[in-house]
């Protein structure tokens, strides 16, 4: 298992090993032990699957406050997203920032985005699955977000010139300036 920082090294790559033969493949995608080798002893305690039927659908930028923050292993096991985490963290020199990775079922690629940053995807193909594992529950009165579209993120979403596909909730969320400080 290989592990690569972003230009926000809390934000890391993971590249399992794929071994094929003429039955398919095998592939080790999440070991305690291998992760705690490369620096990361992040302890997850559920994993979620989502399908995005349409290309197009961003889900997010989400995050939980304290005490329910959440660190998120996400993989995808069918389909192609564009990842996108953005730095929460006030303290941060890269606070605002964002970083973004290709994750698709082909490249086999996860991203590890830690506790204090907002974290949102989206998809490339249709009928698009993602896996991910978190470190805290899901806790409605911690859920947070930022508006996918915020101008002074300025992600480049690849929609190609289209309208996304949006979760009311997702629609209302407020941009990251009018946000107190969370982490």
């Amino acid at each position: 298992m290989e592990i690569e920082p972003l230009a926000i090294p809390d934000v890391k790559l993971i590249h399992p090993k794929r071994f094929g033969d003429a039955r398919g493949f095998f592939s080790e995608v999440y070991s305690q032990s291998a992760l705690a080798k490369g620096g990361i002893d992040t302890v997850f305690v559920q994993d979620n699957h989502s399908l995005s039927a349409t290309v197009g659908t961003i889900r997010g930028l989400h995050f939980q406050t304290a005490p329910f923050a959440q660190a998120k292993l996400v993989r995808v096991i069918r389909g192609r997203i564009l990842d996108v985490a953005v730095d929460l963290r006030h303290t941060s020199k890269s606070f605002g920032q964002h970083v973004s990775a290709e994750l698709s079922a082909e490249n086999w690629t996860q991203i590890l985005v830690p506790a204090g940053f907002a974290h949102g995807f989206c998809t490339l193909e249709p009928d698009t699955e993602v896996i991910y594992k978190v470190s805290n529950v899901y806790a409605p009165a911690s859920d947070g977000g930022i508006l996918w579209n915020d101008p002074d993120l300025g992600i480049d979403w690849p929609l190609g010139g289209g309208s996304p596909v949006l979760s009311d909730k997702d629609q209302k969320l407020p941009r990251l300036r009018d946000l107190p400080a969370l982490f």
